[in-house]
């Protein structure tokens, strides 16, 4: 999805979508969080999209149910403009929408499935336009260029720690201690391919620093905040624990949640200062 601050009029002067896409994703990208929900059999795809801003969905391929929360957006369809208004619950014809939002949307998408991998349901049921490709392929290089130097240093962690790879890899992907974020924090991140390595916690809204964005450990026991965040050599974030022992994760610094079609930045810690708080925490349980 392209999302960027245009006025409707921009739609007029291009003759295909593509085209207009194709300018949009030179423009400033507009903020628009994606929260994922599931529930038994089913997976519901959340934007909102503020005031002000011009959006390209890319192509569904399926019908889907679709419910709009909130707010106004002028759409295109049958060659006429029409304004839809929420609340709105609609079955959508496979194919791409475009809008001006009018007043703040909440929008959803609402698919019948079991899956719960973002990227694969993104494969499953969404078809990305060639433009889209040609714009997203070398961002991808570029950021997993710019992750180097955070893998590099995670083999320097690993000397300094005096472990190895394998023995951190097999302590992540141990599920014994794995519980699902909580009630109320889950919209907040969603777990992506990684540009770093592996799968990576991605932010969905921004934040400022000191931020409160997730629990990673409660009672004992790891949420995907805990499981997935990645080390940085310069990390946005960091893991601080409360007087009852649990771990929180904490932004350093501004991180920015999905703009236009992106997942957000992914957030990151250094391992070293979640080694110390692990050893601070197991020192005051033997105390």
């Amino acid at each position: 999805m392209s999302v960027a601050l245009v006025k409707p009029t921009a739609i007029a002067k291009h003759e295909g979508i593509e085209q207009v896409e194709a300018a949009m994703l030179n423009l400033p990208q507009a903020s628009c969080p994606v929260a994922h929900h599931f529930g038994p059999g089913i997976y519901i795809r959340e934007v909102t999209m503020p005031a002000g801003t011009f959006a390209i969905g890319h192509r569904q391929k399926f019908r889907h149910l679709n419910i709009m929360i909130t707010g106004k957006v002028l759409m295109e369809k049958d060659g006429a403009m029409v304004v839809l208004s929420a609340p709105l619950i609609f079955v959508g014809e496979p194919g791409r929408k475009t809008g001006y939002v009018l007043e703040t949307v909440v929008w959803q998408n609402v698919y019948a499935t079991d899956e719960t991998d973002i990227d694969k349901l993104e494969s499953i049921y969404l078809e990305k336009s060639d433009t889209w490709v040609d714009y997203d392929v070398p961002q991808k290089k570029f950021r997993n260029a710019l992750c180097e130097v955070d893998r590099q240093d995670f083999t320097q962690m690993l000397t300094q720690l005096d472990t190895d790879a394998e023995t951190v890899q097999a302590q992540s992907e141990d599920v014994s201690d794995i519980i699902d974020m909580p009630h109320g924090w889950a919209a907040a991140t969603s777990i992506r391919k990684s540009d770093i390595a592996g799968n990576g916690l991605f932010l969905s809204w921004p934040v400022t620093p000191g931020s409160v964005i997730a629990p990673a450990r409660i009672n004992g026991k790891r949420t995907p905040a805990g499981r997935y965040v990645n080390h940085a050599a310069t990390p946005n974030c960091i893991y601080k624990q409360t007087e009852n022992g649990d771990i929180y994760l904490i932004a350093k610094r501004n991180i920015a949640g999905c703009q236009g079609g992106s997942a957000g930045e992914e957030l990151t810690v250094d391992y070293r200062q979640a080694n110390a708080l692990l050893k601070v925490e197991a020192l005051s349980c033997q105390e």
